[in-house]
């Protein structure tokens, strides 16, 4: 499956056009020196996103969340829409859905961690667990980058949070369609769509 273009923020202005549908966007940001400054950056690439998208001026938009709840944003129209954002790294990535269904990203490092396999069975599921166990160790950090990736950007999406592993949330998460996203190497990231 081809990844889905992201469209990179630096310096205050986007390297690239618009990618993506007229109501779906994915913005990111790399190289910011901490959190704090990352926060900052990809909420001014989604600001600009939003204006560019909805033909508007940017005071015109407002966008609202606190750290662990979804984030949105808040037209003077009165519309809502709604947001999500996922940070690892010095990569942000923030994805936007004018069109009213569920929208969720996720980023993640790839890195060997000694754990996986306790993570991936409390987490992701008996099932991934095992598909996990049977890939060949080289590979085994980006295959499970890879599922925690596409776990929490289906979460986000469903508006839910990080939840240990359960049969009947992995019906609901099952509603989401998965779209991996063009990010730089050691990273993998997911878009998920209701």
């Amino acid at each position: 499956m081809e990844a889905v273009p992201v469209r990179w923020w630096a310096d205050g202005a986007f390297i690239a056009p618009p990618a993506g549908t007229a109501a779906l966007h994915v913005v990111g940001v790399r190289g910011m020196p901490d959190r704090a400054t990352a926060r900052r950056t990809i909420r001014a690439a989604l600001l600009a996103a939003l204006a560019d998208t909805l033909a508007l001026p940017a005071a015109r938009i407002r966008l609202g969340g606190e750290p662990g709840e979804a984030p949105y944003a808040l037209v003077d129209d009165g519309r809502r829409i709604d947001l999500a954002i996922s940070h690892d790294g010095d990569v942000s990535l923030a994805a936007l859905r004018l069109d009213g269904a569920g929208v969720g990203v996720d980023v993640m490092r790839v890195a060997n961690a000694p754990d996986w396999h306790a993570v991936a069975r409390d987490y992701l599921g008996p099932a991934c667990a095992a598909a996990l166990a049977g890939v060949p160790a080289p590979a085994r950090a980006a295959a499970f980058a890879r599922a925690w990736s596409e776990r929490e950007a289906r979460l986000k999406c469903r508006g839910l949070a990080l939840a240990e592993w359960r049969a009947d949330l992995d019906v609901e998460l099952a509603a989401c369609r998965c779209l991996p996203l063009a990010v730089p190497d050691g990273y993998v990231a997911t878009l998920a769509l209701a």
